[in-house]
C-alpha cells in the first residue's frame, strides 16, 4: 500500500501517520523528519540542503524529492509506504509521480483527515505550555486548574507565536488553496481519494482510515 495522508496542521495527520505505519509495517515518511534527520546526520542530501537553510533560501522540491526517493527504494519499504502531507502542490506532486514511475511504483490512495477550521483553531490556538517544567495544556480541551497557570510549577504559561489564532487561519488557508488542486490532481487520475472525519477520537479515526483502505 503506497498511501498519502493529507490533512490541515492540527488534523492529527502525524498520529494516524504513525498508527497506520505501525499497523500495516511501513515506513511513514515526513518531508520534515527526513530533512531535519538528513541535516543532523550530515548526508550529502543534507549537506545539500543545509546550504540553502544557511542562505535563508527554501530547500528545492529536487532535493526533498530525492530524500523521498532513497526511502521509498528502501527495502524498508518494499511493502509501501506513507506520506505525510506531501505532496504539497500539483509540481510537487508530478515530479513524485515521475519518481515513482521510474522505480515501479504508484500512489494507491490519498487519505484526508477532513476536520473543521474551528476545531484545528481550538486545537492549535488553545495551546499553552510552561517554560520551566514544559508541560502542555489546551485551555479548551485539557485547560489547567487556574487560568494560565502551570498546575505542576505554578509558572505562568506562554502561547508560541506561531499558535496564535490569525496566524494558525492564514495557515489553513494556504492549506485549502494548496491542496484542492492536489486533490483534484490525483481524482483526475482515477486515484482514489478518501475523506474521512478527522475530529473524533484517535481510536475512531483510525478505525475508519483501516476500514477505508481495505474496502
Amino acid at each position: 500500500m503506497n498511501l498519502i495522508l493529507f490533512g490541515a496542521p492540527g488534523a492529527g495527520k502525524g498520529t494516524q501517520g504513525a498508527l497506520l505505519a505501525s499497523r500495516y509495517g511501513i515506513p511513514r515518511i515526513s518531508t520534515g523528519d527526513l530533512l531535519r534527520q538528513a541535516v543532523s546526520e550530515g548526508t550529502a542530501l543534507g549537506q545539500k540542503a543545509r546550504k540553502y537553510m544557511d542562505a535563508g533560501e527554501l530547500v528545492p522540491d529536487s532535493v526533498i524529492l530525492d530524500m523521498v526517493c532513497e526511502v521509498v527504494k528502501g527495502d524498508g519499504a518494499r511493502e509501501g509506504f506513507i506520506l505525510d502531507g506531501f505532496p504539497r502542490n500539483v509540481p510537487q506532486a508530478e515530479a513524485l509521480d515521475g519518481m515513482l514511475c521510474a522505480l515501479g511504483k504508484s500512489v494507491h490512495a490519498v487519505a484526508v483527515l477532513d476536520v473543521a477550521d474551528d476545531v484545528v483553531v481550538k486545537r492549535i490556538a488553545g495551546r499553552r505550555s510552561c517554560p520551566s517544567c514544559k508541560a502542555v495544556y489546551n485551555i479548551y480541551y485539557e485547560p489547567p486548574r487556574t487560568d494560565e497557570r502551570c498546575d505542576n510549577c505554578g509558572s505562568a504559561l506562554t502561547q508560541r507565536a506561531d499558535d496564535r489564532e490569525e496566524t494558525v487561519r492564514r495557515r489553513l488557508q494556504v492549506y485549502r488553496d494548496q491542496t484542492e488542486p492536489v486533490l483534484a490532481y490525483y481524482r483526475e487520475r482515477g486515484t482514489a481519494v478518501l475523506l474521512v472525519r478527522g475530529d473524533r477520537s484517535v481510536d475512531e479515526v483510525q478505525a475508519e482510515l483501516v476500514s477505508s483502505l481495505v474496502s
